[in-house]
């Protein structure tokens, strides 16, 4: 083999080699690019959103608590079920926006604040939608939320705080019940059924109140954009229809279930049809048991008192509908 011959077949090999790396480059990139239309096409994104196509609706449907008021109480909605909902849809890359599906009179503050405060921090959209009721803690959940839409029938609002006390005291005296305590501290039995409150005590109670009141007005001002004065001067407790709500800036528009998910659909990016997928939580036997077992001295939004263990005040806090 002369000089020639031996660069020629050099050359042949390296170009053999140049075309195995050009073919095997364009194929992993003809790989690449149906692997990417394909998930595109299987989400239902042309543009916008990288999530799917479908809407997540979340229950929000009875009294705001951390447990069941009594084992036969299915009727309530605690944070851990919503907060581990609103989770599950934002760990979805398959669902782009979320309905809260909205039907309560509200609850515990601090239950309350708590899936107010998941809601504020959800990545993806949330949009409202409140059908019979949402009022007290139920509004203060639903106040951060991308858009809320209410039927217009439905009762909206009730920003207000009220202290339920119960003094059986000239009951007990009718029936021969004497009822005492032995206590340490001067106010260990405030609130207690077996007396009335001192003046003292009910400067006390107040300030609590109002100090409620006034949290409440400024977290609903916030997540509405509203000045504090004016929601202020629309709270007082009062409640609303749907309609009348929305004319005070409550809710951002009037409509149906179906308008809600279409609204959250369109936030979400999805440009054509879409799916929908319910998202609830199983309460287990110790949760339960839990929530029959605990007991709160604050409430929103039942307008009803509910009294607590003997040592400890027998009185309630609602943002309630009363």
């Amino acid at each position: 083999m002369n000089c020639r011959e031996f660069r020629g077949n050099i050359m042949s090999k390296n170009n053999k080699l140049l075309l195995a790396i050009i073919g095997g480059g364009l194929f992993v990139f003809i790989v690449l690019l149906v692997a990417i239309i394909s998930l595109i096409g299987s989400s239902g994104e042309i543009s916008g959103s990288s999530f799917g196509n479908t809407v997540a609706i979340i229950p929000v449907q009875g009294e705001i608590a951390y447990g069941q008021s009594s084992i036969l109480d299915e009727s309530v909605v605690t944070p851990q079920s919503v907060t581990d909902g609103l989770k599950e849809a934002e760990e979805d890359s398959s669902i782009s926006a979320i309905v809260l599906d909205v039907n309560s009179p509200g609850g515990s503050p601090v239950a309350s604040e708590e899936i107010m405060n998941a809601v504020k921090n959800c990545k993806k959209p949330v949009v409202v939608w409140i059908s019979d009721i949402g009022a007290s803690g139920a509004y203060l959940v639903a106040s951060p939320a991308d858009k809320i839409i209410a039927s217009p029938s439905s009762i909206v609002g009730s920003i207000g705080v009220i202290l339920s006390l119960t003094d059986l005291s000239g009951l007990y005296q009718k029936i021969g019940v004497n009822e005492y305590a032995i206590k340490a501290g001067e106010y260990k039995d405030m609130g207690a059924s077996y007396r009335n409150l001192t003046p003292e005590e009910s400067e006390m109670l107040q300030e609590m109140v109002d100090q409620d009141y006034e949290y409440f007005i400024s977290m609903v001002a916030e997540n509405r954009g509203l000045n504090t004065s004016y929601v202020e001067s629309i709270a007082e407790g009062k409640i609303y229809t749907g309609t009348q709500a929305k004319e005070l800036k409550l809710v951002d528009e009037t409509g149906d279930r179906e308008q809600a998910i279409e609204n959250a659909a369109r936030l979400g990016g999805i440009q054509g049809d879409y799916n929908t997928v319910t998202i609830t939580s199983t309460e287990t036997l110790t949760d339960i048991i839990t929530g029959y077992t605990t007991n709160f001295a604050y409430a929103l939004g039942k307008g009803i008192g509910s009294l607590l263990n003997a040592d400890s005040v027998q009185s309630s806090v609602d943002y309630s509908l009363s």
